[in-house]
């Protein structure tokens, strides 16, 4: 049925499709790929349709491309010392891609300890997968400008490639050189100039990238800070009525409880204030002291 009757009025309809939570779409409107998804259908996993299976989603908007991405991905060598302390193995993820810069959509399908999801809120978990993506963020932003000052076909230049580990790395670049030049044929689309690199904390900030489209964090970032509000009010009304009680009118016992309980509610109020911008704004990770 025809909507409209202006061609100005009207937007572009790609053919999509929702899979695993996810929308997909083909980024052409020529007619001929009007059935294209039913030809190229996204990747699938099985488990994830899985009713027995549980999964954590989330996802990230991180400032290195897709090639570094892939990259790092395959690339277990990286974990001891990229990861010290709060990564073990490598998790399955799943990339989309744009110049310079990804979104990084990740899943953790399993069939064991599924009642651990239902009491623990997702964001806790995201905080902790966040943890991971930051501690070789700054890292992999810099080798993809190293790279690119190179030559995206001289990247032995900028990178030392010499465990067996790394096979896969350089097999991967090997294809890119032969198949593409080097890096992703963006078709005329960029000029192949990357942005300037922002301050650290701008550059790891989590709020932009992930707790603005992350509806769970989201949700918890808002509630931390009216908590935080509600601990800082608490001393002062705290200490307004102990100032207020009239001589003899509260036993000193009481004065210093709720005396007490305003300096508790005021250290706690800095520690959550603390916990919030390390957890849903910037934390940053100093491999030199791991």
């Amino acid at each position: 049925m025809q909507a409209h009757t202006f061609k100005k009025a009207c937007v572009a309809a790609y053919p999509s499709t929702v899979q695993h939570d996810i929308v997909w779409f083909w980024p052409n409107t020529d007619p001929r790929y009007k059935d294209i998804l039913v030809e190229r259908k996204p990747p699938y996993i099985p488990q994830l349709d899985d009713p027995s299976y549980t999964k954590l989603m989330g996802n990230r908007y991180i400032p290195y491309g897709y090639e570094v991405l892939i990259e790092n991905l395959m690339d277990p060598a990286h974990v001891p010392y990229a990861h010290t302390g709060i990564m073990k193995t490598q998790q399955p993820k799943m990339e989309l891609r744009s110049p310079g810069s990804s979104r990084l959509i990740w899943t953790f399908p399993r069939n064991f300890g599924i009642w651990i999801d239902k009491v623990v809120p997702r964001w806790m978990f995201h905080v902790g997968q966040n943890l991971i993506l930051d501690s070789d963020l700054y890292l992999l932003h810099i080798e993809e400008r190293k790279i690119m000052d190179a030559g995206p076909t001289n990247w032995q230049k900028a990178c030392f490639v010499p465990t067996k580990s790394d096979a896969l790395v350089v097999g991967f670049r090997k294809w890119l050189n032969k198949y593409a030049g080097g890096q992703v044929d963006w078709r005329g689309k960029y000029s192949g100039a990357l942005s300037q690199t922002p301050p650290k904390e701008q550059l790891m900030d989590r709020y932009r990238s992930h707790v603005l489209n992350c509806r769970s964090c989201n949700v918890a970032y808002k509630g931390l800070n009216v908590l935080e509000v509600v601990l800082q009010v608490v001393p002062i009304a705290l200490i307004g009525i102990v100032a207020a009680a009239k001589q003899g009118a509260m036993s000193a016992a009481a004065r210093t409880t709720m005396v007490s309980m305003a300096v508790i509610c005021f250290a706690s109020s800095r520690w959550l204030a603390h916990f919030i911008y390390k957890n849903f704004h910037f934390h940053d990770y100093n491999h030199a002291f791991r």
